[in-house]
């Protein structure tokens, strides 16, 4: 904090001074308000700039992601069942997910199966809105 503090006291020195050596020039005489205006737009733009950087960056830490284990828990969803919910909401097929997991098709299916009872969905769309919902999956 106390170097940027110097920084920004060294930069108003080295300004104050340019002003006073461009004073005596035959520019700053013949156009002197027009070189006022710019250097207090140059200020003013680079103010803005930092201020607006510190503002819009400000980084804060997301809330980590925990599933909602109570909701799993109520309805009942096994952690395989959670990867097999997981793996859909991706887009994987369930050819994809049986040969990801090492297991048949039918597994998949019977699982899938399971969570369209388990969440009350007809569709995969719909298991994936409603687990959504409930925040077992982002």
């Amino acid at each position: 904090m106390w170097k940027q503090i110097a920084l920004y006291g060294a930069l108003l020195a080295m300004g104050a001074i340019g002003l006073e050596w461009l004073d005596y020039r035959l520019l700053v005489r013949s156009r002197s308000t027009d070189l006022y205006i710019l250097l207090v737009a140059l200020a003013f733009l680079a103010s803005g700039i930092y201020i607006g950087r510190r503002l819009l960056t400000h980084t804060s830490t997301p809330e980590p992601f925990d599933g909602n284990p109570q909701a799993r828990e109520s309805l009942g969803i096994s952690p395989r069942e959670l990867v097999v919910l997981q793996a859909v909401a991706s887009g994987k097929s369930n050819k994809e997910i049986a040969a990801e997991l090492s297991v048949s098709p039918n597994t998949v299916k019977t699982h899938v199966a399971r969570l369209f009872e388990k969440l009350g969905a007809k569709r995969r769309t719909e298991a994936i809105n409603r687990a959504r919902q409930l925040g077992i999956i982002r």
